[in-house]
Formats: structure tokens, C-alpha cells, sequence
């Protein structure tokens, strides 16, 4: 069974801290580090080899227990998938809406200077870069339900992921995935869209008070439909039960052990991800690149005011239609690459994993989107500048757009198979550098335009993103087997 429940057996007793470390290639070895180490099961290993070693071990009764979240149907699996989505969708709205009024604001409330007037949008992303570290994690300890209903706008997006990696097999999550990349993308364009005709006909402030009641009703639905997804937290429950039901206490899973108490686990659980973030050079590349392709998307939220209602003359709500192009562009990725990854996926693991799939045949789609993120910038950039028809400028950032996707999709499937158990620390990892340069960019990038305009600037903004995109899929198909195996956290090959 390649579950993330199965793939890690832990010694108990050999250090003292309490990150799990990880390998999901199933191949016997130890792992020296400061964290305990793992004994994984063999490939050869049945349930029945397992229990025969710890007769009083909780796991799954078979390999098609339908407790598994990857053995639920695809409807119920769909349905959860549906729910993280939807918490993943109203973070980025609650970011973007308010971006057409950011004029409108300034002026009612006295805001004189660009980088304050770019500062109340891009404020609500730094809340991103620090809250994942403790939700993700604790996602970990206690299970997705309840973390992502408490801590629900911060935790969406870092917890939607680890909940991918629970009720997907490998060979499966390419739609789901492209699916969940596709909604966190779409939802920072349809948040300006709505935005600009609320303000228009509305208010700005009416802008919160929506965002507001539809957090609440996706809040009520995953109240009553959402089932917990992790395989520890399923499987602690039923231990839980059993000990009660047979009245023995020694029952347990692989992860309850005597001397893993909470402050213990509580303390490497939060650690977790900064470990893997200063320590993982996988996820260290992944990270900068998602960053600065992150950044890029909220750079161009933030200006497309000042391209449209200043240069172009366009109201308010028109000029919230621009951001369309932008969702056109992640919606031809998605129906592209959702279509090819997968495929590439199978047809790498029969020619030449040999019917085992690895992490890196997810990379090659990533060499089009590191190539068509920089085109668009370029056709964006002076089309804008040479003042042409409004429908260049759109062309250009639907390119980029389709290149956002590819890239985004094919790193975070990447990072799901690299970090199996740990999806939701990784994500946190990832997020932390991709929330800061989300913030960051819309600060600078008003004075960026006026010193260098839209053509330089944006040739700028794609000479970086050809020399940090275009080499990552080379080096990581390259050096990835190599940095997996000497990873503790990794699947291995």
C-alpha cells in the first residue's frame, strides 16, 4: 500500500526530537540525522508482515480498506477536493477585490503615496508568509478538518495541498491538482472583476462585506461535508475505538508512541517546515521560483489599475475586465497541461522507470511554462508601452498566464510526490518565500514603471524570469534522484 500512512514505519527511542523523517520509495534503509529515523516498509512487505512485528499495530485492515482516503470513491474525494478548493478560492478574493478601488481608497481615506496606496492590498499576503508555519503543521498532529476550520482563510492554501496528497495517488493527482492550481490562480482575477463593479455601482467597503458572506457559507458547507483526509488522524481514531472496544491498551498506531509527548511533537511539528525550507535544496529551488512567479501575478494585479483607468482611460468596473485575459490564460493552462502531465507522467514510467513513477516525470512540462511566462511578459510590456489597441496588452498577459500555470501546476505536483507525508510543511515552506514576494513586489512596482516604463520593466521582470525558470527543470532532472536519497524527508527512488 503507497499511502502516506504506510510509507514510514518510526523507531522509537533513537533522538530525543520528534520530526518524523520520511521515505516513500518503500526501500530498506536508515537515514542519519538529527531526526529519529525511519524504518520503511519494503516493497515486499504485506499488512500481515507488518502486524506480525507489532501484533498490537494499528494500520489498514487491507490494501483496499475503504477507511483510506485514496480508496474512497471518486465522488467522495472529489467532494473534499471541491471544499479545500473553495477555501483556496476565497483567500486569494479576499486579497485582490479591493485592487480596482485602490484609487477610490486612497481618496476617501487621504492616501498620498504609492507605497501606502500599494501597501493596503498587499498587507493581507504577509499574514500568509507566517500563519502556515504553525497551521500546516498542526494540520499534521490533529488532521486537516479541524485545522483548516479553525485557522480557515490562513491555512487554506497550504492545508488544501497536503489534503491532495492524502486522497490522490500519485498517478491521479494531475487533474486534481491542476484542477486546485487552477481555482487558486482564477480566484485573484475574478476578485478584481467583482471588485471594480462593486466599487463602480457600489461601494469599496461593500467590496468586505461580500467576501464576508461568502466566507461564511463556504465555512457552513465544510462544516456538514468535509470528512478528515489524514491517514495518522483517520488511523488514530480507530485505535482509539479499538482500545476502547477490545479494552486493550496497548493498541497503537505507527505514530503513537510513549515518549512523543504534546509539547514534543507541538514543537517539531512548527519547526517542520523552516527544517525543510533551510535544509531541503529540492524544495529551496522550488520555492524561489514559485516566489518570483507568485510575485510576478500580484505585480501585475496591482498595475493593471494604473494601465487601464490612467493610460487607456477606462472606468473602473471596464478596466476590472481586463483581468479576464489573465483567467483565460490559466484556463488554457489547465486544459493543456492537466492533459499532457499525466500522460507524460504514465508514458516516463513505462519507457523508463519500468512501471515505478519518480518525482522528476513531472518536470518536463515545466520547460514551456519557464518559457512562456517571459514571452508574455516581453508582449505585455511593450505592447502596453507603444500604447496599441487594447487587446495586445491582454494577449500578452494571457501568455504569461498560461506560463504561471504551467509552472505553478508542475512544481506543486513535483513538491506533492518529493514530500508524500509532509505535503503541508512543504507547502508552508513554499509559501513563506511565495507570500513575502507577493507582498513585496506590488511596492516597488509602481516606481519600477515610472523610472523604466512598462517595456523595460517588464524586460527586466523577464530576463530574471528566464535565467531563475528556464534552468530549474534541467538541474532538478538531473541532481533530484541524488538530493531525494540523502534526503530524511524525500521519497527516495
Amino acid at each position: 500500500m503507497k499511502d502516506s500512512s504506510r510509507e514510514t514505519y518510526q523507531s522509537s527511542g533513537e533522538k530525543d526530537s520528534d520530526v518524523e523523517a520520511q521515505n516513500s520509495s518503500l526501500e530498506s534503509k536508515r537515514k542519519e540525522s538529527s531526526e529519529p529515523k525511519d524504518i520503511p516498509e519494503s516493497e515486499g512487505q504485506s499488512q500481515n508482515d507488518v502486524q506480525q512485528l507489532d501484533p498490537n499495530l494499528v494500520t489498514w485492515d487491507e490494501p483496499n480498506d475503504p477507511e483510506n482516503p485514496k480508496n474512497w470513491s471518486f465522488a467522495a474525494r472529489w467532494r473534499v477536493t471541491a471544499i479545500a478548493s473553495a477555501f483556496t478560492f476565497i483567500a486569494p478574493v479576499s486579497t485582490t477585490m479591493t485592487a480596482p478601488a485602490l484609487v477610490t481608497i486612497a481618496q476617501d481615506l487621504n492616501i498620498n503615496r504609492p507605497f501606502y496606496v500599494s501597501l493596503t492590498l498587499s498587507i493581507f499576503v504577509l499574514a500568509y508568509a507566517f500563519g502556515p508555519f504553525i497551521s500546516a503543521p498542526l494540520s499534521e498532529i490533529y488532521g486537516r478538518r479541524s485545522v483548516l476550520q479553525l485557522f480557515n482563510l490562513v491555512a487554506a492554501t497550504a492545508i488544501g495541498a497536503g489534503v491532495l496528497a492524502d486522497v490522490w495517488r500519485p498517478e491521479e493527482r494531475g487533474l486534481s491538482v491542476s484542477i486546485y492550481t487552477l481555482i487558486t490562480l482564477l480566484s485573484p482575477t475574478i476578485g478584481p472583476l467583482l471588485g471594480g463593479f462593486i466599487t463602480e455601482y457600489s461601494s469599496w467597503r461593500w467590496a468586505f462585506w461580500a467576501i464576508s458572506i461568502l466566507n461564511g457559507v463556504i465555512q457552513a458547507t465544510a462544516t456538514f461535508f468535509f470528512h478528515e483526509t489524514f491517514a495518522p488522524a483517520i488511523l488514530g481514531h480507530r485505535a482509539k475505538r479499538l482500545r476502547k472496544e477490545t479494552g486493550n491498551p496497548a493498541l497503537h498506531t505507527k505514530w503513537e508512541k510513549p515518549e512523543r509527548t504534546f509539547l514534543k511533537i507541538a514543537q517539531a511539528a512548527v519547526a517542520r517546515p523552516f527544517i525543510l525550507l533551510t535544509t531541503q535544496p529540492i524544495l529551496q529551488v522550488l520555492a524561489l521560483y514559485i516566489a518570483y512567479t507568485f510575485g510576478l501575478v500580484y505585480l501585475a494585479l496591482v498595475t493593471f489599475p494604473l494601465l487601464w483607468t490612467e493610460r487607456y482611460n477606462q472606468s473602473i468596473s471596464i478596466s476590472g475586465l481586463h483581468y479576464l485575459a489573465l483567467a483565460l490564460g490559466y484556463i488554457i493552462g489547465t486544459q493543456t497541461c492537466s492533459r499532457l502531465i499525466d500522460k507524460i507522467y504514465l508514458r516516463l514510467r513505462t519507457t523508463r522507470g519500468r512501471g515505478v513513477g519518480q518525482p522528476e516525470y513531472r518536470l518536463p512540462m515545466l520547460i514551456p511554462g519557464s518559457l512562456l511566462l517571459p514571452i508574455g511578459l516581453l508582449w505585455y510590456g511593450w505592447s502596453a508601452q507603444g500604447g496599441m489597441h487594447w487587446i495586445m496588452p491582454d494577449i500578452g498577459i494571457c501568455i504569461f498566464g498560461v506560463g504561471v500555470k504551467y509552472s505553478l501546476q508542475c512544481t506543486q505536483l513535483y513538491a506533492l510526490d518529493v514530500y508524500p507525508t509532509y505535503a503541508a510543511s512543504a507547502s508552508a515552506g513554499s509559501m513563506f518565500l511565495r507570500s513575502l514576494a507577493g507582498f513585496a513586489f506590488p511596492l516597488w512596482a509602481p516606481y519600477m514603471y515610472q523610472t523604466l516604463d512598462f517595456g523595460w520593466g517588464n524586460s527586466v521582470l523577464a530576463l530574471v524570469a528566464v535565467i531563475v525558470g528556464v534552468p530549474i527543470p534541467f538541474v532538478l532532472w538531473r541532481f533530484g534522484p541524488g538530493l531525494r536519497k540523502k534526503s530524511p524527508y524525500a521519497a527516495g527512488e
